[in-house]
């Protein structure tokens, strides 16, 4: 499924296959180099404030900080600032940055706990389109 080369073609890969998860569009045969995508029977293209939205929202993917974030708190559950920073061996202003956009993005939250923030994934949408992406990285090439 979805075997192909290069970066920008595996990322819009994981794109279409998210977006067929998430019911927009069904892939028909992801053999034929991802050319024969139609909308799902259920439902119409959608219009261009929403692909340009989701578009924003894939975007967001293509920072491998902010990917290692995601992954992290998919494996934990939650972790704040600080053990993020430790885990990932950057500077905890460039992780605060990263998760601000998370956060602005709605694929992570934050709650309070004394005078730490605790961040998790925000729903189980977020799990489901890192889960869809991992497996398609992993599959062999046909």
């Amino acid at each position: 499924m979805c075997a192909t080369r290069g970066w920008a073609k595996r990322l819009l890969c994981v794109a279409l296959l998210a977006a067929q998860l998430a019911g927009v569009i069904q892939l028909i045969d992801m053999n034929n180099e991802m050319n024969n995508i139609a909308p799902s029977p259920n439902q119409q293209i959608p219009d261009q404030p929403e692909l340009e939205a989701l578009a924003d929202l894939f975007k967001v993917f293509g920072d491998a900080t902010r990917i290692h974030i995601l992954f992290i708190l998919s494996e934990r559950g939650e972790a704040n600032v600080t053990e993020l920073t430790e885990f990932l061996g950057v500077t905890q202003s460039a992780v605060s940055h990263q998760l601000q956009l998370l956060k602005q993005n709605k694929l992570v939250t934050a709650r309070r706990d004394g005078k730490s923030v605790i961040y998790s994934l925000a729903d189980e949408h977020v799990n489901s389109i890192i889960a869809t992406g991992r497996e398609h990285i992993e599959e062999d090439p046909v």
